[in-house]
């Protein structure tokens, strides 16, 4: 699902935190995860071909989804929702990581064996997350800060506190209404 605007999309293991992120457009009700099957597509897309959903994961995803958000948001100085973090700490739980070590000697992090549905792409997505953690990059995952979109973007800019998905669209209408805030009294 495409946003207007001119981002790059986030780089390496982020681009899945991302993507599920942004299955649903909340100014449009958009929603890519529908039933299982949408779930099951989206997996293919990012080439997560071991991974199939059944009716009981999509509620799991959605949540996941939805406190992954609430994470980037706080990525914004917002603080994250008791009950998103209490969520993500649920399924986190279910989604256990083992540290596996190559051939040269280095370090990281996978899914445990054995993991199916959410449980598995929560793994993936943990992954991700601890790799973008330990090179600096999780910060810079953001929503957008404007209420009725909170698209997921990749900050790329040079200070790091970009605060709208585009500054086109979003950006402009909050300044609009900052602006008529000050001059309508």
């Amino acid at each position: 699902m495409e946003q207007p605007g001119e981002r790059a999309p986030a780089p390496g293991l982020l681009l899945l935190v991302q993507d599920l992120a942004n299955t649903v457009d909340l100014e449009s009700a958009e929603d890519q995860l529908r039933v299982p099957a949408d779930l099951d597509a989206w997996a293919r897309q990012h080439d997560l071909l071991d991974l199939s959903f059944g009716p009981a994961d999509l509620d799991d995803v959605l949540a996941l989804r939805e406190a992954l958000r609430d994470t980037c948001q706080a990525h914004t100085g917002t603080p994250l929702p008791d009950p998103a973090a209490a969520e993500l700490e649920r399924l986190l739980r279910a989604a256990p990581l083992l540290l596996a070590i190559d051939a040269e000697g280095g370090a990281g992090v996978r899914p445990a064996d054995g993991l199916t549905g959410a449980a598995a792409l929560t793994a993936h997505i943990a992954a991700g997350i601890a790799t973008a953690v330990a090179d600096g990059t999780w910060p810079r995952l953001k929503a957008c800060a404007s209420h009725s979109c909170r698209w997921v973007y990749y900050d790329r800019s040079p200070a790091g506190r970009s605060r709208w998905c585009t500054m086109a669209i979003c950006g402009s209408r909050a300044k609009m209404r900052a602006y008529r805030s000050r001059t309508t009294t």
